[in-house]
């Protein structure tokens, strides 16, 4: 079974979305599910799961998983951004949460 969660907490506020993110954590750790969740909100991108994948244009331009993701920030994945896309990256959104 595969769970997606597409900007499942994007039109929420900050303390429900952080409440979904905690149940949904919960209900994935409790029925050791398999899920893939978008979103564009990088501390949230950090901080769950397993596994970050970025993507530009339609293709993977950074995976980091293990303890190289346990040790990320949003500056150090920013700065990986840059460096695999040749771009800065500008989006408020993203960076601000």
């Amino acid at each position: 079974m595969l769970i997606l969660l597409d900007e499942h907490t994007a039109a929420l506020d900050p303390k429900t979305a952080a409440k979904v993110l905690e149940t949904t954590d919960e209900i994935i750790k409790r029925n050791n599910l398999t899920t893939l969740m978008i979103t564009h909100n990088m501390k949230d991108a950090i901080a769950h799961g397993n596994r970050l994948i970025m993507m530009m244009d339609g293709n993977i331009i950074l995976d980091i998983k293990g303890e190289e993701k346990k040790k990320l920030t949003v500056e150090d994945l920013l700065h990986k951004f840059e460096e695999a896309s040749g771009e800065e990256f500008a989006s408020d959104k993203a960076l601000l949460g």
